[in-house]
């Protein structure tokens, strides 16, 4: 192919094909569509890591990443006569009408609460789920736990299994939480391992009912302990100490300082 100053999406499946034709690349050739899962998942976590940062270059240098991704395995697909990445486009353009009645068809609706009903039903006769529980064991469970919790609450409570207020929410929350203590003192670990989970899926709820999406808030706090402990360390360097060597007392007094320098920045 002749180097173009400026390439086209019909250029990077040309590329693509030649780079997994007879004479192209050994490495691009030896992949399997479980071989790079793995590159898919990571393209698709750093285009989440752009958007966080509001990083405008990065996440367009990840959304190539991401599409080339989707670019591989539908080649894969076309070279094992399965479908194209033409299909793959005809598909998503079909469903997009087919699932937005609002806009290319005649239903009428008011608001993006509306059209998130809408979309869920037409997704169920279009899958031909009978049942509710078809629904909920469509949510993949390749899914990260916290999101997959997420998503299977929400559907359930599609149809209105679901608690009345937020009352209700916090009361259970304390009752997983006393199963999980009581499950310590007996010393069973089979029942810990239940109790804590089923502490977790009330804490899953909890964030749903106040809108905030557990996956992204475990990622900030995740995020930001980091920082605090960037902090501790680099704070304890400067003053010629070694953290292994500091007492949690003076870890802790340091870890405080941090919180409130990030007060004084906020």
């Amino acid at each position: 192919m002749k180097k173009k100053e400026k390439y086209t999406y019909d250029d990077l499946l040309e590329i693509m094909r030649i780079l997994r034709s007879e004479n192209g690349c050994p490495w691009d050739r030896k992949q399997t569509h479980e071989s790079i899962l793995p590159n898919l998942l990571e393209e698709t976590f750093e285009v989440i890591d752009a958007v966080k940062k509001n990083n405008k270059n990065a996440l367009k240098e990840e959304l190539g990443d991401l599409l080339l991704q989707i670019v591989f395995h539908a080649r894969m697909a076309e070279e094992d006569n399965l479908f194209s990445m033409e299909e793959v486009i005809d598909g998503i353009c079909k469903k997009l009408i087919l699932r937005h009645p609002h806009i290319f068809g005649d239903v009428i609706v008011h608001t993006a609460e509306e059209v998130l009903e809408n979309w869920e039903q037409i997704k169920k006769v279009e899958k031909g789920y009978h049942t509710q529980t078809e629904v909920l064991k469509s949510v993949p469970e390749v899914f990260p736990a916290l999101m997959r919790a997420y998503k299977v609450q929400k559907k359930a409570a599609e149809i209105g299994f679901d608690w009345d207020n937020i009352e209700d929410v916090i009361k259970k929350v304390e009752e997983e939480k006393n199963e999980l203590l009581e499950a310590l003192k007996e010393g069973n670990n089979s029942k810990i391992v239940e109790e804590y989970g089923d502490f977790l899926f009330s804490i899953v709820n909890f964030a749903r009912f106040l809108k905030i999406n557990p996956e992204f808030a475990l990622t900030n706090t995740t995020e930001k302990f980091i920082n605090r402990f960037e902090y501790v360390e680099n704070t304890a360097i400067s003053q010629g100490k070694k953290l292994e060597e500091m007492t949690l007392k003076e870890m802790d007094e340091l870890w405080e300082e941090s919180k409130r320098k990030e007060i004084e920045k906020s």
